[in-house]
């Protein structure tokens, strides 16, 4: 197989490590040219993905933001051809999808969005591994959805990056899935890092400071525009945890114990409802 990489950071990085250990061979594209001669340099990519080596691959995977991923594939689409199947990774899906499935149509390639649910709290290429996504989730978008053999075409295709299991849903009903599951976790843990109690945290945290904080630490520009691209679906998600904190707040403010265990209680059952014990 022949897959092409669009994006070296850790999505696209850690593709590249994935499929390279797998055996196959990978052509790459980068905004930074030093990030793909290193690539090159270690072994781990084996040529440019550029006009001239697009049709060459089987699957094409669009790593970048999803602005970049629209940009690349306009300028691409004419030199892609039948062969590959195109597939971006980015955080959001309507946006990128309502500007791809048209492109796919135009210049008669295969499309399908896609999002594969794994990643840390750092970015780049030093920090990609063949691992990320062994036994992680893969949600598929696909233009239709009765075509089976374009879905099982997908996960064959993917088979080396190591995914446990895939979902198959549409644009619109991701990024409202994905403002609470992700982003709103990243917002709320990059708040809540901002207390001035943080500052002399050392010696009282534990797990769950940890657990709090792990994604504040993550990468601006990219959570910036995807946030802003799913505005509506967050800001519902925002106003309804805003409001619930305002809710055990005015408890305390109260000394309102029996309002707020009831609080605590409503919660501790909706994570069981969610997960499980």
């Amino acid at each position: 197989m022949t897959l092409g990489v669009v994006g070296l950071g850790l999505i696209g990085g850690s593709f590249v490590k994935a499929y390279h250990a797998a055996g196959h061979r990978i052509l790459a594209w980068n905004r930074s040219p030093a990030i793909l001669e290193y690539a090159m340099l270690s072994g781990e990519v084996d040529g440019k993905l550029d006009a001239e080596t697009a049709s060459s691959c089987d699957l094409i995977l669009l790593c970048v933001y999803p602005d970049a991923a629209i940009a690349w594939l306009r300028e691409m689409g004419p030199f892609i051809g039948p062969g590959p199947l195109v597939m971006d990774c980015c955080g959001t899906k309507r946006v990128v999808c309502e500007a791809c499935f048209p492109l796919a149509k135009e210049y008669g390639f295969t499309y399908i969005g896609g999002h594969p649910m794994a990643g840390t709290q750092y970015s780049g290429y030093k920090y990609a591994r063949a691992n990320l996504y062994k036994g992680a989730p893969m949600v598929l978008v696909p233009p239709v959805f009765d075509d089976i053999e374009l879905l099982s075409r997908a996960k064959e295709l993917l088979a080396p990056a190591g995914f446990g299991r895939f979902s198959v849903t549409t644009a619109e009903k991701h990024d409202e899935s994905i403002a609470f599951t992700s982003q709103l976790a990243h917002v709320v843990s990059n708040a809540y890092i901002k207390s001035p109690t943080a500052l002399g945290h050392k010696g009282f945290s534990a797990g769950s400071y940890k657990d709090m904080t792990r994604v504040a630490w993550l990468n601006p520009p990219m959570w910036t525009e995807l946030f802003l691209e799913n505005r509506e679906n967050l800001l519902a998600e925002l106003d309804t945890i805003i409001a619930s904190l305002s809710a055990y707040r005015d408890a305390l403010e109260r000394r309102d114990a029996e309002t707020l265990e009831r609080l605590l209680e409503e919660g501790k059952r909706r994570k069981e409802e969610v997960d499980g014990r």
